[in-house]
């Protein structure tokens, strides 16, 4: 077992990284945003003009980014090359395109490789999709988040309008259930619940309600 680390996996839209940034503030841990690498390496690709097709290209651009954690004002950003690109990572071209990369085998293995790395020293929380049942197996806490598509959805066009992107709420429906069936279905660690996560359906909590629940776990299990 690995003491003092917290693995929070789920869907797109479930609400895992809020809800993780919030848990590891809460804990005093150090908050590690796996689905960002992701999205930081498909953004790279995308400027790059490089083919979502080649699948070589991708997994060498991977390996040589390099992500670092920096904490300016008392919570941690994740720097890609050493620049904060965060809010680049939520546009509709990098939701369009990061299950395509994220299938990438060397791509995974690389990110998989520095987020074992991080999660050595303890007292870290990592949300993601494959964190409890393929980066961190033996993580301390394990928990899954899940909601209904329509709320996921919507959470998604909502978070998407408010920083100023034109979607429509029917386009980010489909995009969700697309994102499930490549997440659920890819070859290498498919998007699932690890046996022994805590399984929170979110979609009528509130998100204060989900990080006591998940808090209040740790620190009696702590």
């Amino acid at each position: 077992m690995i003491k003092g680390v917290i693995a929070i996996d789920g869907p797109a839209g479930a609400g895992k990284s809020t809800v993780a940034r919030l848990v590891a503030k809460e804990m005093g841990y150090t908050y590690l945003d796996t689905g960002a690498m992701y999205r930081a390496i498909t953004d790279k690709v995308i400027r790059s003009g490089t083919s979502l097709l080649a699948a070589d290209e991708i997994g060498k651009i991977a390996e040589e980014t390099s992500f670092k954690l920096h904490k300016p004002n008392g919570d941690y950003i994740l720097l890609v090359d050493d620049v904060d690109v965060s809010e680049r990572l939520r546009s509709p071209e990098v939701n369009k395109s990061v299950s395509v990369v994220a299938e990438n085998e060397r791509v995974r293995m690389a990110l998989v490789a520095i987020q074992r790395e991080l999660a050595k020293q303890g007292e870290v929380v990592l949300d993601g999709r494959d964190i409890g049942s393929f980066v961190l197996p033996d993580a301390q806490w394990k928990f899954f988040l899940d909601a209904s598509i329509e709320e996921r959805a919507k959470r998604r066009y909502e978070e998407l309008v408010e920083k100023g992107y034109q979607v429509s709420y029917a386009e980010v429906v489909e995009e969700v259930k697309v994102r499930d069936r490549k997440d659920s279905t890819r070859a290498l660690a498919p998007l699932k619940r690890a046996d022994d996560a805590t399984l929170i359906d979110t979609s009528n909590l509130e998100i204060m309600e989900v990080v006591d629940a998940i808090v209040s776990i740790c620190r009696q299990g702590a």
